[in-house]
C-alpha cells in the first residue's frame, strides 16, 4: 500500500470510529438522561482520545488529528452531558 492508501484507510476508520458517538450525544440531549453511562469510563476514554490527539499531531497524521480531534469534541460533550445530566 502506498503511504496515500494507508491514510485513506486511517481516514475512513477515524470517521466510522468518530461518527459513532454521534448517536449517544444525541440520545442524552433528547432524553436529558446519562444514568446509564458510567463516569469513569466515560472520563478515561476521554483522557486516551486527547493523548491519541497529541500522539497524532506529533505525528502529523491528518487522520488521527482529525478524527481524535472530532472524537474529542464528541467525548468531552457527552462527558458534560453525564455530569449534568448523570
Amino acid at each position: 500500500m502506498s503511504p496515500d492508501q494507508i491514510e485513506a484507510v486511517g481516514i475512513v476508520a477515524g470517521t466510522l470510529t468518530t461518527l459513532c458517538w454521534l448517536p449517544q450525544a444525541l440520545r442524552i440531549l433528547k432524553s436529558r438522561s446519562a444514568e446509564d453511562l458510567s463516569l469513569v469510563t466515560q472520563s478515561a476514554f476521554t483522557a486516551g482520545i486527547l493523548l491519541w490527539l497529541v500522539y497524532g499531531i506529533v505525528l502529523g497524521s491528518p487522520a488521527l488529528i482529525a478524527s481524535n480531534g472530532v472524537t474529542l469534541a464528541l467525548s468531552t460533550a457527552i462527558l458534560v452531558l453525564k455530569l449534568k445530566f448523570g
